[in-house]
């Protein structure tokens, strides 16, 4: 307890602790003033502290559904932090285009990627508004990546990076915790304790982050966290801390009932112990995911049970189980669904909509992104897609590649290939180094959640992979041309 207590009061770890009370305490704030008042404080903080600010811009990006749900005026936060330090490197380089404009071929396939789509929507008459939308969704964690990878790192900062998704991780299974054991009546935003929600949705644990499947994405970072942590630790002297935050987090990932993470995960930890070799970790994944399920899933179960029993009232569906929410993926009534307005559903329609556009597609801000949950698409009413039996009217496609096939046809899905390629045959490249490993299991179990979520629009998981690319594009000094940014 006393090296825990040393480590969350050192003066490295207490402003970021400091910044993250404010930010909270920020809610109470009226909307102009919250506004004005962290523009200020953050583009200072990031111009000072660059570093720091992308520390502090991981657990906002976690927590600002909740946030911006309460109090608008925090919306900004991240938009501000991640353009301040687009300035900064650029005047870091003062400017020099030949050092600011080297490029690998995966960020250039990247680029032309987000501009063929563009121009197709344009094109196919969707509004330039909707477009920038959709490019900024796409490129806005980028921008983390280009600063990181551009820049000198400080020698512990990839740990400080580490120990803040722990922080991160007990942040949101404290909340997700009393949000379960109350039957989401405690520490949740008025519309949220209302929000409809169907009977295998109540199950789950939605958290900070507002959706249980980023919460469960954000979960597997702390758990990765966690395991690099320990494996690194040759003094011990934090293994308590660790095997405790394992324990939590892996029960906390079980809680959400996430399905496509569950498998994502599933498979990083196979390929990466094939690749390594670290067939020790097989032991410590099992004993620390049976500690998790009799400690943290089997009590909190149980807990719901109790406050259920002292006439609390709550949904129906409130306490479920594993096999529960495994086995309704095949029951008739979810097979129908999916097939009449779920998954089945947004992909045969993708592929009714790409038969018409198969070489191009119909561009961004058409079919199941981003743009489309704002904007709207110029198609859905020719193509028979009723939004009003979805709630609030919005849909993705729960699936990148059949937007991207959708919306860029043949030669964008070949523009992205080049993309995803390009990544891993850098990683191959290097294959026998451990972060290399890693890499290749981080790509693969990205691309595997490529099939459940639109996985390279959601933020929280983006600026992660992002992040940790940024510190592995320094590890192998890709650019070797990077200057200190102090």
């Amino acid at each position: 307890m006393q090296r825990t207590m040393k480590l969350i009061t050192s003066k490295e770890i207490l402003p970021l602790l400091l910044l993250v009370i404010f930010t909270f305490a920020a809610l109470a704030l009226p909307t102009k003033i919250a506004i004005v008042l962290t523009g200020i404080i953050f583009v200072i903080f990031s111009l000072l502290k660059p570093f720091e600010s992308l520390l502090y811009l991981l657990i906002y990006v976690a927590v600002r559904p909740y946030l911006i749900e309460i109090n608008p005026g925090l919306k900004l936060i991240g938009d501000i932090i991640t353009f301040t330090l687009l300035i900064r490197i650029l005047w870091t380089y003062k400017f020099n285009l030949k050092h600011l404009l080297s490029f690998k071929w995966f960020e250039l396939a990247f680029f032309a990627f987000l501009l063929f789509g563009s121009v197709i929507g344009w094109v196919n008459g969707v509004g330039i508004m909707a477009i920038i939308f959709q490019v900024r969704t796409f490129i806005i964690m980028y921008f983390v990546y280009y600063f990181i990878s551009r820049s000198k790192l400080p020698s512990n900062w990839a740990s400080k990076f580490l120990w803040t998704g722990v922080a991160l991780g007990w942040l949101l299974s404290i909340h997700g915790l009393i949000e379960k054991i109350s039957l989401r009546q405690w520490l949740l935003p008025e519309y949220w304790k209302y929000m409809p929600l169907s009977a295998e949705n109540m199950v789950r644990i939605y958290g900070l982050s507002g959706n249980p499947n980023s919460l469960a994405l954000l979960m597997m970072f702390s758990i990765i966290a966690v395991i690099v942590l320990k494996l690194n630790d040759s003094t011990k002297q934090y293994t308590k801390l660790l095997n405790s935050s394992f324990v939590l987090f892996v029960g906390i990932l079980i809680l959400t009932f996430s399905r496509g993470t569950l498998i994502a995960a599933a498979a990083l930890a196979i390929v990466y112990i094939l690749l390594s070799k670290q067939f020790v970790l097989i032991k410590n994944l099992v004993i620390g995911s049976l500690a998790a399920f009799l400690l943290i899933y089997l009590p909190v179960n149980g807990a719901v049970k109790f406050v259920q029993t002292m006439g609390v009232e709550a949904p129906q569906g409130t306490v479920g189980t594993l096999k529960d929410r495994f086995g309704q993926t095949f029951e008739d009534k979810n097979i129908e669904r999916m097939t009449s307005n779920g998954r089945v559903f947004y992909l045969k329609k993708g592929f009714e909509i790409w038969k018409d556009y198969p070489i191009t597609g119909s561009g961004f801000g058409t079919f199941g992104g981003a743009a489309t949950i704002s904007y709207g698409s110029p198609l859905y009413q020719k193509y028979g897609i009723d939004l009003s039996i979805y709630f609030e009217n919005k849909i993705y496609s729960d699936n990148q590649y059949i937007q991207i096939i959708t919306e860029t046809g043949s030669i964008g899905v070949i523009l992205f290939a080049a993309f995803l390629l390009g990544m891993l045959a850098l990683f191959v490249k290097t294959r026998k180094s451990r972060f290399s490993q890693f890499m290749i299991a981080l790509w693969l179990s990205t691309c595997i959640s490529g099939m459940f979520y639109n996985i390279w629009e959601l933020k929280v998981y983006t600026l992660i992979f992002f992040m940790i690319l940024g510190i592995y594009a320094v590890h192998q000094q890709w650019y070797k041309h990077t200057l200190p940014t102090k």
